[in-house]
């Protein structure tokens, strides 16, 4: 007769109820730490100050009054609330499995890690991303190969990438910038076709779709970002990584140097494992994430279609305004296979018609009052580059719609929660700007 198979589980450190017990946690947070978490979060408002100081008081009484009614959270980091989010994510997402992490950059090092990369493989990545989704590959001597844009999007060229496809290459990562997807099944078919691993960067994307399925569930694996500028975030940090391959079961131990509790040797709580990725074993890092996040989070989640729906009505309203302005080329839209999130809106001019470049156009909106930012510089463009020995012309030169893109042609400007008036002034702003330009000043 068969043994079941017992399930593998993490360290979430509790001896549980005793007469004598060790606590998780070394020192309780008690109510005056509350009470200085709050005024770092709420602070006080430009001539506030003594209303402030009065409310606070009431605000620490009261505190103290309930602390007084209650007991302290008996466990910090990987207790119920991170399991719950974790199904929580997993639900919305139509995931078998999902893992809250550090951030955004952990998840991408265990997908690697899965994909067995090792130095002198390849990785496609896309030419313009945050440096993150190359860390690891560059950490240990991997080569990272750069992908071409598509000029409308900003995002990785499937076509370029079919080129630049070699029999090192062991991973493909797609970064859906500013949370509008990439194209993703021509990425897929190659992957298939030349047994190649697909890490989705979602760090702008959680809460997108591509031709009904949520970004980061299309590719082998997606990582999300939680970190304080995303569309929502746990406290300041925070990312996670999903999948839909059996090695999801093991999340756990990848999150935690390999610990598993289910297994524990002989004389001790634990044992301490290998996984097992594509092709061989891999040691687990720590990735650790803590209670009081995943309650920010997962209380943030419950209003993320609202979030979502607010920037698409404000990338709708810009669309409109500068549709039809002579140099401006607006971005896409939602359409019947394209879900975004809306995190960044993505402006370009033509140069030609527009009067000047993008170098130009940003002095002028930034000399109105209305901040914009490139998402991201090209990463041959950083000094780490050279640093590692790559040839940083030879890379400007295999990415030439990158190279026109970022010195001439797009920035992105911000899609938070503003008021009608902030969105008006900025469209205007934008409008002036250009106008300007073609008149020559």
């Amino acid at each position: 007769m068969n043994k079941k198979k017992k399930k593998t589980a993490d360290f979430r450190y509790d001896t549980g109820p005793a007469r004598v017990s060790w606590a998780a946690v070394g020192e309780y947070v008690n109510q005056n730490e509350i009470t200085d978490i709050i005024k770092f979060l709420f602070q006080p408002a430009k001539g506030r100050a003594i209303k402030y100081q009065g409310q606070l008081k009431r605000v620490s009484r009261e505190l103290e009054k309930l602390a007084n009614l209650a007991q302290p959270a008996g466990k910090l980091s990987l207790g119920g609330k991170v399991k719950a989010l974790e199904e929580q994510v997993a639900k919305l997402l139509k995931a078998k499995h999902a893992v809250f992490l550090t951030n955004a950059t952990a998840g991408f090092e265990i997908a690697y890690k899965y994909a067995g990369l090792q130095p002198g493989d390849e990785v496609i990545a896309p030419a313009i991303t945050f440096i993150a989704s190359i860390a690891y590959p560059l950490s240990i001597g991997a080569k990272v190969v750069l992908a071409d844009l598509d000029p409308r999007t900003i995002n990785m060229d499937p076509k370029d990438v079919e080129r630049k496809i070699t029999s090192r290459t062991k991973v493909i990562i797609p970064v859906h910038i500013g949370g509008y997807p990439v194209d993703m099944a021509p990425i897929m078919r190659l992957a298939r076709k030349h047994d190649i691993t697909v890490i989705e960067d979602a760090a702008h994307a959680f809460g997108g779709s591509y031709r009904g399925k949520p970004i980061g569930t299309i590719g082998h694996f997606g990582a999300f970002s939680f970190h304080e500028v995303k569309n929502i975030n746990s406290l300041g940090e925070g990312g996670v990584l999903c999948t839909n391959l059996a090695f999801g079961k093991d999340f756990p131990q990848a999150r935690f140097v390999g610990v598993d509790t289910a297994r524990p040797i002989s004389k001790w709580l634990y044992d301490v494992r290998a996984l097992k990725g594509k092709s061989g074993y891999f040691g687990a890092g720590n990735h650790s994430s803590t209670e009081i996040q995943a309650v920010c989070l997962s209380s943030q989640i419950k209003r993320l279609k609202t979030i979502i729906t607010k920037r698409r009505q404000a990338a709708a309203y810009l669309n409109r305004r500068l549709r039809g302005v002579k140099g401006i080329i607006t971005p896409p839209l939602d359409d019947k296979h394209i879900k975004g999130t809306y995190h960044l809106y993505l402006l370009q001019v033509d140069p030609d018609k527009a009067g000047g470049d993008i170098q130009l156009f940003k002095k002028k909106i930034a000399a109105r009052g209305v901040v914009q930012i490139p998402h991201f510089a090209p990463l041959y463009k950083f000094r780490i580059m050279r640093q590692m020995g790559y040839d940083t012309a030879a890379l400007a030169a295999s990415c030439p719609v990158t190279e026109e893109a970022f010195e001439h042609r797009f920035t992105h400007l911000p899609l938070y929660d503003f008021t009608p008036e902030q969105l008006k002034y900025m469209a205007d702003m934008v409008i002036e700007a250009v106008a300007e330009m073609r008149k020559g000043n």
